[in-house]
């Protein structure tokens, strides 16, 4: 932990009835349902206020914020810098920055038909966006869902993980007063509540998590025709080519498999190589992460900890019956897990069948790169596909013929990071894209407008119909 930052208090808070609970949040909506009313929230000064604020307290509370995560997570420091707070604040200034841009209306043209007019596309907000944010990022996928949500316009019920009791504690008590209280709501609690609050009716739901709970809230928000952003899960391949460079895609899969402790929902979930490179990789895995952490991994101050006893007890389940090629330590009171390789598990298996979500990678022999794309539209569509060549055309072959929510080619994970890069998932993994312009045009409605002049009659439109009226209408229409 950071030197000279306190333990942050995160003590549940009592229990409350289902009644209570439900009112509390019925209550909670309609006050920010009544200062979205008041058309507040459309200023685009209001808007770049709540901005400024978001990266206030960000900055504020770096110090803070990094504390709290390795509390809930042993995250290192730096690690909570790269991957949570650091492009949380950039993705909260480049909203800034191009909010007004992205706010005007947007020109359409116009066919034959409906001339004379003129059309376009007034971004709108919604109303009030319920955000549903995950444990495993606990600062970036809380505020980057709420930066698109703010600069939007809306007003937000922000809902951060219960797992993540501390980050969660801090964000709860100090970020509400960098922002506008009446419309802005951040609200702690466990299952109870944020079932509570599915019951009520928003004007969008962005929910970041499982596949499993994606369906719950999918449902839920049914109920009141609610639009979804869901960031899902799923078990995203990594595809080594023959021409793969493979000293560099060992570091980069031991990189982002190690990347908070395996706990990244585009982290590499297995790998398929083809026989002829598989003991390769394996010792350059092995070698990549003896490098990354040392000889002594659950020593090193720049690997992670697995975020609870009941998600430690369910990796250390998965090896169970498994020949463990490298790693498989593991320390119960301290939820270690070490980098671990399993070499062709069973297909059938809990570890190729589940979302792994930890520091356990399989690697899955198959004939040759066209063998493992069949192998991975098999199977549900991932969040993240990776592969690994220096042969363009198996390069294209891989990203032509599988369906992911994003790819990463010869890397992991650094697909998330650009502005402009729209991030989301297909089919299980999820629905729906942001960051940047998506994540705007995601919590806004795309109003279109068509003006016609009053002064200018189109009879030719008006019934009865002749035939010269009918040949004209079926040419311009």
């Amino acid at each position: 932990m950071p030197e000279n930052v306190a333990t942050i208090d995160a003590t549940p808070q009592p229990e409350r009835s289902k009644s209570d609970l439900s009112d509390q949040m019925s209550a909670a909506v309609e006050r920010l349902r009544a200062r979205f009313g008041t058309g507040v929230t459309r200023s685009l000064e209001w808007r770049e206020k709540q901005l400024d604020g978001v990266i206030a307290f960000l900055e504020d509370h770096t110090s803070a914020l990094t504390a709290a995560m390795h509390q809930d997570l042993g995250r290192p420091a730096l690690e909570a810098w790269i991957a949570d707070i650091g492009p949380s604040i950039a993705e909260a200034k480049y909203v800034r920055k191009n909010l007004r841009k992205w706010a005007k209306p947007r020109k359409v043209s116009l066919s034959i038909a409906t001339q004379p007019g003129k059309a376009r596309i007034v971004p709108e907000p919604l109303g009030v966006a319920l955000i549903i944010a995950p444990w495993n990022y606990p600062v970036n996928l809380v505020f980057e869902p709420l930066v698109a949500a703010l600069g939007a316009g809306n007003a937000v019920v922000l809902k951060p993980s219960e797992l993540s009791p501390a980050t969660s504690t801090l964000i709860a008590r100090e970020l509400p007063s960098y922002l506008d209280r009446e419309a802005v709501a951040v609200i702690e609690g466990a299952v109870d509540v944020s079932t509570a609050l599915l019951e009520q009716r928003f004007d969008h739901i962005f929910f970041t998590g499982s596949t499993n709970v994606g369906r719950i809230v999918m449902r839920a928000a049914a109920e009141h025709l609610t639009p979804v952003l869901l960031e899902l899960g799923g078990k995203s391949p990594v595809i080594v080519d023959d021409d793969a460079n493979i000293a560099a895609a060992a570091n980069r899969i031991a990189w982002g498999k190690g990347l908070n402790a395996g706990q990244t929902c585009i982290a590499p979930d297995y790998v398929l190589v083809s026989e002829r490179r598989r003991d390769e990789l394996v010792d350059a895995l092995v070698a990549a992460w003896s490098n990354f952490y040392g000889r002594d991994i659950e020593s090193s101050a720049d690997f992670g900890r697995i975020v609870s006893d009941r998600h430690h007890r369910r990796l250390t389940g998965l090896l169970d019956g498994h020949e463990v090629a490298f790693g498989g330590g593991s320390t119960s009171e301290t939820r270690y897990l070490s980098p671990t390789i399993v070499v062709d598990p069973s297909p059938a298996s809990d570890l190729m069948t589940e979302e792994i979500f930890g520091p356990i990678l399989p690697i899955v022999t198959v004939a040759d790169t066209d063998h493992a794309i069949q192998f991975v539209n098999e199977r549900p569509k991932p969040l993240a596909l990776y592969v690994f060549s220096e042969n363009g055309d198996a390069v294209d072959r891989v990203t032509s013929q599988t369906s992911s929510g994003g790819v990463c080619v010869n890397h992991t994970l650094f697909h998330f990071s650009p502005h402009d890069l729209a991030f989301g998932g297909v089919g299980p993994s999820g629905m729906g894209r942001y960051h940047g312009q998506a994540g705007f045009d995601a919590l806004s409605n795309l109003k279109g407008i068509l003006t016609k002049p009053a002064g200018l009659e189109t009879s030719i439109i008006y019934p009865p119909y002749g035939k010269l009226k009918s040949r004209l209408l079926r040419l311009v229409t």
